[in-house]
């Protein structure tokens, strides 16, 4: 687990929406040195607070009303709140494009400068596995989840270019213990990298709206960070630790969306409520 730089000073209190969520619950413990008090909020059950310097606010991102209370006294906000799979459109908008609204609009009237927004790789699923892309290659989601982050993203550079608000978009890969498919022997972010990027997010200078790709240091990368090279994060881990494994697995048939795009299935998913 990653700590703290000597020199990086916690901040007062931070938001982390999506605390009942994967990542969430991850984070929970990682962000303890990065803030005197952490403010935890989910829609789902999360457990009580473990002491005074934890805060667990239930919350629903869809209510405008509920999410100004939420961010109140907040200095920095990690968004990881929101469907985090792909749903039909109905369920993806209130969480995932009311609830991004909610968030900045609080952010902007409680004077909160900097929020760390968990993006995703399925912003640009539709683009080929040889195909390697950088912050400013043109998105391609792949489905209402990933227009869902594309339009936050959106939301981030509006409220920097009016408010001033600075965010670091994460275009998170597969953030999982280890990689469960060849897909995600590229797009696999450990834990850990995870923890020193979310830092570097945090206490990076001037980041006006920078987009990075969240992934480890592995072999075959689709995706070139230079444009995010001033966070100044450098992955320690690499997904080459998982290969025998994850290759004794049988290969996807040659036209498997898994093995073709690198949103791999989410390309497929739905339509929803058809007969």
């Amino acid at each position: 687990m990653s700590s703290t730089s000597p020199e990086l000073r916690p901040f007062d209190r931070i938001l982390l929406t999506g605390a009942a969520g994967g990542l969430g619950k991850v984070l929970r413990e990682r962000l303890r040195p990065y803030a005197n008090i952490l403010r935890l909020s989910d829609i789902g059950e999360m457990a009580p607070a473990a002491g005074p310097h934890e805060e667990v606010v239930h919350c629903d991102l869809a209510d405008k009303a509920e999410v100004q209370r939420l961010v109140e006294g907040v200095d920095a906000i990690l968004h990881f709140g929101g469907v985090s799979v792909e749903r039909p459109f109905e369920e993806i908008l209130g969480a995932n494009i009311c609830g991004v609204f909610h968030i900045y609009e609080a952010a902007r009237c409680h004077g909160v400068k900097r929020v760390v927004f968990a993006s995703s790789n399925h912003v640009i699923g539709f683009y080929q596995q040889d195909e390697r892309l950088d912050a400013r290659s043109a998105r391609r989601p792949d489905g209402y989840y990933g227009l869902s982050k594309s339009y936050g993203e959106d939301m981030a550079s509006f409220y920097f270019d009016r408010y001033g608000i600075e965010t670091v978009s994460i275009r998170i890969g597969s953030s999982f213990p280890e990689p469960a498919n060849r897909r995600m022997m590229s797009t696999w972010l450990s834990y850990d990298d995870l923890t020193q990027l979310i830092e570097r997010c945090l206490y990076t200078a001037n980041v006006g709206h920078t987009v990075v790709y969240g992934m480890s240091d592995n072999r075959d990368v689709w995706w070139d960070n230079h444009l995010a090279a001033h966070l100044g994060f450098q992955a320690r881990d690499s997904s080459e630790v998982f290969r025998d494994k994850v290759e004794a697995q049988p290969l996807p048939a040659a036209d498997d969306p898994a093995r073709i795009y690198q949103g791999g299935a989410f390309v497929a998913a739905g339509p929803f409520g058809d007969d």
